[in-house]
């Protein structure tokens, strides 16, 4: 049907048709749009106008364009948390209405690099514990977690415990996580951890970077997250001053 009667800009109308028909299910998510010529056809307009359009709502992450493949519908994320805020994985997953599980794959003693020990302000006097665990939502792995602490606080023995490991911190030693320094990485396919992660090669993965600090300002546990960026969407609330 084209949309050329309305007389706002066309790339508007475009975008604002194409939110309703996925809004309706006419596209649903995952779902690969039809092509540009055909769908320039059906809506009337240029294929430059059409890819005005596509271009905004790919920026808006309402669609997803993949190369020599086509443009498909955007799969929304499942969990959503401002990045200011310091939740568990757990705490995401259930917050998103999903039950959290945990997936052991290692727990081991690690090499002390010079890198880990200056993380922990050169104060590992028992070593550095590792382990790595899927996290999943109602079974289905969305999580690769690689996590680092003080041989003296890792308690072994509670370990399969907890879903958290930071209520595992301060229910076993008393250590109350009270902030965390976080960097985050986007980056593409990983061999080995997308392919645990159930993840299509076309996305990418949010990798978060965070050294949790307890109510004594002590660094306790370092952790490298990878989240499925078609599960989860990070927010930030920056103000002007």
């Amino acid at each position: 049907m084209s949309i050329k009667a309305d007389h706002r800009l066309l790339y508007i109308k475009v975008i604002e048709k194409l939110k309703k028909d996925i809004e309706e299910g006419i596209y649903k998510e995952g779902e690969k749009l039809p092509s540009e010529f055909e769908l320039s056809k059906q809506l009337g307009i240029s294929r430059a106008t059409l890819r005005e359009a596509l271009r905004i709502l790919e920026d808006e992450n309402v669609l997803i364009r993949k190369h020599g493949v086509g443009t498909f519908v955007r799969t929304r994320a499942l969990f959503s948390s401002g990045i200011e805020e310091l939740y568990s994985v757990t705490d995401m997953i259930e917050r998103g209405g999903k039950k959290a599980g945990t997936i052991f794959l290692s727990s081991q003693t690690t090499d002390v690099t010079d890198e880990l020990l200056a993380k922990f302000n050169d104060s590992l006097p028992d070593g550095l514990m590792m382990m790595e665990r899927v996290r999943t939502a109602d079974g289905e792995p969305v999580v690769f977690c690689k996590d680092h602490m003080p041989a003296h606080l890792f308690s072994a023995k509670g370990l399969h415990d907890y879903e958290s490991f930071l209520e595992m911190l301060e229910k076993e030693t008393g250590r109350r996580v009270m902030y965390a320094v976080t960097n985050i990485e986007p980056i593409g396919y990983h061999d080995r951890i997308s392919e645990i992660l159930e993840s299509d090669e076309g996305v990418p993965l949010l990798v978060l970077k965070q050294m949790h600090y307890d109510q004594y300002d002590e660094p306790v546990l370092y952790s490298c997250n990878y989240f499925r960026s078609d599960k989860f969407l990070f927010s930030v609330l920056r103000k002007r001053f």
